[in-house]
């Protein structure tokens, strides 16, 4: 089996949605600019090297839709011909997009691969634009439609996760990061973007 090597890894900075730095960037051109920022980051691969972009996005509408992956490769300057594929796997749509560019790489597709993740909690409301479930499947499966925070409820339920708890965790984690990010433990992995205010 071939070896799978992340030979680079970068990401844009994060914003508050609807009021942060980014609330007013289009997600297509972050990823467009992220995209740009990896190429810089590995001047030994030409563009015409990449034989794919995947990347994943929650909610592919509005202006992270029409293939949110063929847009960021366009904006980044790789070659129009190539191939793009944007996919949807929720929450872990990101993931997915490594996994399904390392498989590829894995069964001799392609050698090289961009693969990441897009997401805008500004540009698409929660839900996407026009949330319309089929009668059919709410008649077959009604909890197919079960939203991430009723099914963290459930999940906190089931195995006894207070709020507190939770709460606490979640101070933790936002304590740790802005550590990090004072520390500039995230400095080497970010790309600069230039923000629409």
């Amino acid at each position: 089996m071939t070896d799978i090597i992340i030979a680079e890894a970068v990401r844009s900075a994060v914003g508050r949605a609807k009021k942060g730095s980014l609330a007013n960037t289009r997600p297509d051109e972050l990823m467009g600019a992220v995209v740009r920022g990896l190429m810089k980051r590995v001047p030994q691969v030409k563009p015409e090297m990449v034989g794919d972009i995947i990347i994943g996005c929650a909610m592919p509408e509005g202006e992270q839709g029409l293939n949110i992956a063929r847009i960021a490769g366009v904006l980044a300057d790789l070659p129009i011909e190539m191939s793009a594929m944007t996919i949807n796997r929720f929450c872990s749509s990101g993931l997915q997009a490594i996994a399904s560019a390392a498989g590829a790489i894995a069964f001799g597709q392609e050698d090289i691969i961009i693969a990441g993740g897009v997401e805008s909690m500004t540009f698409v409301p929660m839900g996407g634009f026009h949330l319309s479930y089929s009668p059919e499947l709410m008649e077959k499966c009604p909890t197919a439609a079960t939203p991430m925070g009723i099914t963290s409820e459930n999940v906190a339920k089931q195995f006894k996760i207070t709020r507190e708890m939770q709460d606490a965790f979640a101070l933790e984690s936002q304590q740790k990061a802005q550590a990090a990010i004072k520390a500039g433990k995230f400095k080497d992995e970010t790309v600069p973007v230039n923000a629409i205010r």
